[in-house]
């Protein structure tokens, strides 16, 4: 056979679903595998995955994932992951821990800049320079304390903390364990931190060895890049080893012969007021092709897909809980799963949940679904598997996951990324009447022990008990060393100290291959627009979609009735109309449209000191379909019913889980909102909406419902009636030009049915906070900010401060905050329009340190040299920044953002050529404004009430959870 750099061409075909050619490719060598689509999307991507399965709950995959990043033998810096997030033009960037797998992703539009991406990665895995320090850092490792006592430390210890801190997340761990007990799925390879203490250096390195390996590896190509030279970039590191039997192969787990059930408790607050959750989950026994796995997809979207589908709507109508709880279909593992209950429920109604579930199942079995419910589920799947819209992320990385779900298990890669014969096969079954899904239920639930249920309890105990636990562990660590064992301990830690604060060589750094400045495009690229009077077009190919935004200005809403805004843009699409029912509805949208869903958009406005406010109503349909989706449209804006009071109490109590359990994985974000709600109006209008305050009113809100209804009707229709006008709304359309010739007058139609009204604006009144806020949930991490809007402190902007700002993000404060605090993560937020400068960090063990660390930027600012090679690099970073890869949707709805905020082409091409033209007199300035914020900077942290009550600061403490 034929070789080309090593490689032996398994099979070539074109793929209509992609446009473009995939090439399967041996490695003759090693056995290693590749997969190489050619086509032209320049948003080039490349990926390398592993088949990692772990013996334990140690976490060592996640932990060798952070590890293998820390320099490797060509690259000796101490991480070349973050050089390249400095200065490289990159759409996508990281690595991720499945279950099964480790998976090593890179994109960029820049042909030079992917290669470059592409070799520093294949470095990293197969020549990583993994020292017991790299496991100190990134796993764990003693710290010794003043008293002589011991503490853990490591970025995956504390990033597993905040994990185990979370409901959710801890659901979704123990139904996988449940219903896997005896394969590598019923351990955490993200790392039990219970567990993570265990892990040893001989271990660490043998399972870099035995499975960082060409012949246990999926390497993955995609997109408009030279794909010859995709193969020579592959074998250069390919051909360095010899064919190994890595027995990575993942086991299946035998069906039980009984149901389980188990009751696991989670971290609760002393306070209470946090509830249980369950879920039933089925394990499924059946052979995986692409048609049996579209059948279940369609099967999941009827069941639970839609607020009406019928299994979500006997639920969330049950009112024993106030959410959905479970992940639905879990397919990308060797095994399926499917997972479904509720969340905010009482203990006591475990079983009623699980037994409403197989009621509902019955009955759906007995009398069939519905054809409007399958035709809704069909649709709603061909049109997301059309469009392929990955929003921010490649859509290479999302064809490499989805070849990696037949792949890894020895199935063909492209099994289920053809999707055209399995979709055209499953509507003729269902053209002709067969009972594909009934059939389903029987086989998958109705007559399946293999099945679990899992309840999950709240307990004040969980916390305490588990900090004890730990307590223990150390202190039996301690008393087992001896003096010079001790002093050994000390010197470790204190060698890696050294180690983390040593700065790398500039010959080291200069190893980071990248591009220079003279590479990059001095003048920006537009987006296209046209002004049509109250209406923005923007001509681009969407593949045949049109996407409509229809942003209303609401800044004549009053301050109480702004939290309302996320529950009336539900409302509007979750409630049904006048002339149409819920149910009917939501089928109906399904059906025709690609979605309609609410947003809002709050920000200061660049070139005035008004506030841009707007409720959006997206919509996207199929060019052919668009009357449909305008005929919706204008229902939902005119008939919306919005005194549906079973409803209404639905999204609200959903409204209100989901922003519980988001407090924990998205701590930052929350304290960000919060610091931000003191330094402008839009902080104070996205506080309101979207933070704390937004929690209470949501809490407050439901009880209104129930006792105060016909008030919360009231509000509702007086937002309906004050910003859904004509005169509040901006139409937003992109779509390319023929096709919305055809359409332009329906869509005047559409808005010229809406109520003619009139433009307003409210007064605000703006909150007071306290300097230093303690917002308190049960969690054994922190997420600490420190903000202040330096603007009012005298500094001028300049688009170099986006430069300097992600030069702390990768710079300063990831070694001090992650790297040497042990954090998972830590952010330097400067918003351009508002003049808010905030610090803040994520799953954070610290709380004064990680202060003394922000106040600590002007001084760091001040006494850095910033060389021409340091400062090239930080300009690349921030261009890649500005130069976002965008897929059509975005590109339309960030131009009309860019709009709304009075951000033109000159201002945005004079933010380019500040940061083009950046210099250490730039550092200086940022300097100043970064000293503001120590000197008279808040404080937000969500985190530990103990953390905050020893931290020997007067915080003002406030129960969240």
């Amino acid at each position: 056979m034929t070789k080309l750099h090593g490689f032996i061409e398994i099979s070539r075909e074109y793929l209509t679903e992609l446009n473009g050619e995939a090439v399967i490719y041996k490695h003759a060598k090693t056995g290693g595998r590749l997969l190489s689509i050619i086509n032209n999307d320049e948003n080039k991507t490349f990926g390398i995955s592993f088949r990692t399965p772990p013996e334990n709950s140690t976490g060592l995959p996640h932990i060798l994932e952070h590890s293998v990043l820390c320099g490797s033998r060509k690259y000796p810096v101490k991480e070349p992951f973050v050089e390249l997030l400095k200065c490289s033009l990159q759409t996508f960037l990281n690595a991720m821990t499945y279950p099964d797998k480790t998976v090593y992703p890179v994109a960029s539009p820049n042909e030079q800049d992917f290669r470059n991406l592409v070799g520093v990665y294949l470095d990293a895995v197969f020549f990583p320079n993994l020292t017991p320090n790299t496991l100190m850092q990134e796993g764990w490792h003693y710290v010794p304390e003043d008293d002589g006592s011991l503490s853990y430390k490591g970025v995956v210890f504390n990033e597993m903390k905040g994990a185990y801190s979370s409901p959710d997340s801890l659901l979704y761990e123990h139904t996988q364990h449940s219903l896997f007990p005896d394969t590598t799925y019923g351990l955490d390879s993200g790392g039990n931190p219970e567990v993570i203490p265990d892990l040893t250096f001989e271990e660490f390195m043998e399972f870099h060895s035995k499975y960082y390996h060409p012949s246990n590896a999926y390497a993955f190509f995609y997109g408009d890049d030279d794909p010859e030279h995709r193969l020579a970039m592959l074998d250069e590191y390919f051909c360095q080893f010899d064919k190994i039997d890595p027995q990575s192969e993942i086991a299946m787990q035998p069906p039980f012969d009984k149901p389980i059930a188990l009751e696991k408790r989670y971290a609760a607050s002393d306070e209470g007021g946090q509830k249980a959750m369950v879920t039933v989950n089925f394990g499924i026994e059946q052979d995986r092709d692409a048609m049996s796995d579209l059948e279940l997809n369609v099967l999941e979207e009827i069941l639970i897909g839609l607020p009406s589908s019928p299994l979500r709507k006997a639920l969330n109508d049950s009112g024993m809980g106030e959410d959905l709880a479970g992940v639905g279909l879990e397919n990308e593992l060797r095994q399926l799963y499917f997972s479904t209950g509720l969340k905010g429920i009482d203990k006591e109604d475990a079983q009623k949940v699980e037994e409403l579930i197989f009621a509902t199942l019955k009955e759906l079995a007995a009398q069939g679904v519905a054809q409007e419910d399958i035709d809704a589920a069909v649709n709603t799947i061909e049109f997301h598997l059309r469009e392929n819209n990955t929003g921010s992320y490649p859509r290479g990385l999302s064809v490499m996951i989805s070849a990696m779900t037949s792949w890894l298990y020895d199935g063909h890669p492209l099994e289920y990324i053809r999707y055209e014969k399995p979709l055209e096969d499953i509507k003729a079954k269902i053209e002709k009447g067969e009972k594909i899904f009934e059939s389903l239920i029987e086989k998958i639930f109705l007559n399946n022990n293999y099945r679990t249920s899992v309840l999950m309890v709240p307990d004040s105990e969980v916390g305490p008990a588990s900090e004890a636990r730990e307590k223990d562990k150390l202190e039996k660590a301690r008393s087992a060393m001896d003096d010079q064992e001790y002093a050994a301990a000390v010197s470790k830690a204190r060698e890696l100290q050294e180690e983390q604060e040593a700065p790398d060589s500039p010959e080291d750094l200069d190893t980071i291959p990248r591009l220079q400045i003279s590479d990059l495009d001095k003048h920006g690229k537009e987006i296209v627009c046209e002004e049509k009077e109250q209406l923005l077009f923007h001509d681009i190919d969407t593949n045949g979609i049109t996407y409509l935004d229809l942003a209303f200005d609401f800044a004549g809403l009053e301050d109480r009735l702004i939290p309302y805004l996320p529950i009336f843009g539900r409302a509007l699409t979750q409630t049904g109309t006048q002339s149409t029912d819920f149910v009917t509805m939501t089928r109906r949208m399904a059906a025709k449209t690609g979605g309609i869903s609410p947003t809002t958009i709050v920000s200061a406005h660049h070139a005035s000191e008004e506030t841009c406010t707007r409720f959006v109503l997206r919509g996207k349909a199929t060019a052919e379909r668009t009357t449909d989706l305008l005929d919706i449209i204008s229902e939902l804006l005119l008939e919306a019913s919005l005194d549906n009071k079973d409803r209404i109490r639905q999204i609200v109590l959903e409204a209100k889980a989901r922003k519980e359990q988001s407090l924990i994985p998205s701590g930052h974000i929350i304290a960000a909102t919060r610091m931000k709600a003191r330094f402008n109006e839009a902080g104070f209008i996205n506080e309101l909406m979207n933070g704390i305050t937004g929690l209470e009113f949501l809490r407050n809100l439901a009880e209104r419902v129930d006792n105060d209804f016909e008030s919360v009707v009231a509000d509702l229709e007086t937002i309906r009636s004050v910003i859904l006008n004509q005169a509040n709304l901006l139409s937003n359309v992109t779509l390319d030009g023929k096709s919305f010739g055809n359409i332009e007058t329906a869509i005047a139609d559409m808005v010229g049915n809406l109520p003619a009204g009139t433009h307003s604006k409210a007064t605000r009144n703006m909150h007071s906070f306290s300097k230093a806020e303690g917002l308190c949930i049960p969690a054994q991490v922190n997420y600490v900010a420190k903000g202040a809007n330096v603007f009012e402190h005298g500094y001028q902007y300049s688009g170099a401060a986006h430069v300097i700002s992600r030069y702390l993000r990768t710079g300063y404060l990831w070694d001090k905050v992650r790297v040497q605090g042990g954090a998972y993560g830590s952010f330097s937020m400067f918003d351009r329009t508002s003049g808010s400068l905030s610090f803040v960090s994520y799953r954070d063990p610290n709380l004064n340190r990680t202060i003394q660390t922000y106040d600590g930027v002007g001084e760091y600012l001040n006494s850095i040299e910033v060389n021409n090679d340091e400062l090239e690099k930080a300009v690349l970073g921030g261009i890649g920044e500005i130069d976002d890869y965008m897929l059509p949707d975005a590109k339309g709805y960030t131009s009309m953002v860019r709009y709304l905020c009075g951000e033109d082409a000159k201002f945005r091409q004079s933010i380019r050529e500040q940061v083009l033209s950046c210099s250490e007199h730039d550092f200086r300035n940022f300097a100043e404004a970064a000293k503001t914020v120590a000197k008279h900077g808040d404080i937000v942290v969500l985190g530990s009430k103990k953390a905050m009550q020893e931290s020997g600061r007067e915080f003002d403490l406030v129960d969240v959870l």
